[in-house]
């Protein structure tokens, strides 16, 4: 059975992403396969590539043959260069800037208002206790 490393594509139709994926050399470009070692996301800038160096190493030693495309992923992983020797073999894989946290710049207005705290005001709630109170006292005078 002749093996190959080659791409699964996934995706919509504008925004594919891969799964690098070793399987048999005849079935379907998405079809069964033996076994998924890596990710590809051409997409994304810089373009995202996982791959699972060890896999790639067993796959590549017991003759499974890489496609053009994941033989050019396999050389900027340095996965390539450590396969056949090279043991000085390095990524050259350009990895995405992590995010900076948002900072407040506390030398300009704030935009939003804060609300106005509301008082709460002990008058405001004896008022109708007292009402209450005085209609409570009205109907028993009006029986007397």
């Amino acid at each position: 059975m002749a093996v190959k490393i080659r791409l699964k594509r996934l995706g919509k139709i504008r925004a594919p992403y891969y799964r690098i994926v070793v399987a048999d050399s005849k079935t379907k470009r998405d079809g069964r396969v033996i076994e998924e070692i890596g990710k590809y996301h051409p997409t994304e800038e810089p373009s995202f590539i996982e791959i699972d160096s060890e896999r790639a190493q067993y796959w590549l030693s017991v003759g499974a043959q890489p496609t053009e495309q994941v033989a050019a992923l396999l050389k900027i992983t340095g996965d390539w260069g450590k396969f056949k020797g090279d043991k000085d073999a390095k990524s050259t894989l350009k990895v995405k800037e992590p995010k900076v946290p948002f900072e407040i710049d506390a030398s300009k207005k704030s935009v939003v208002k804060p609300k106005a705290e509301k008082k709460v005001e002990a008058p405001a709630e004896e008022a109708p206790a007292k009402a209450d109170a005085e209609a409570a006292e009205a109907p028993a005078a009006d029986s007397e």
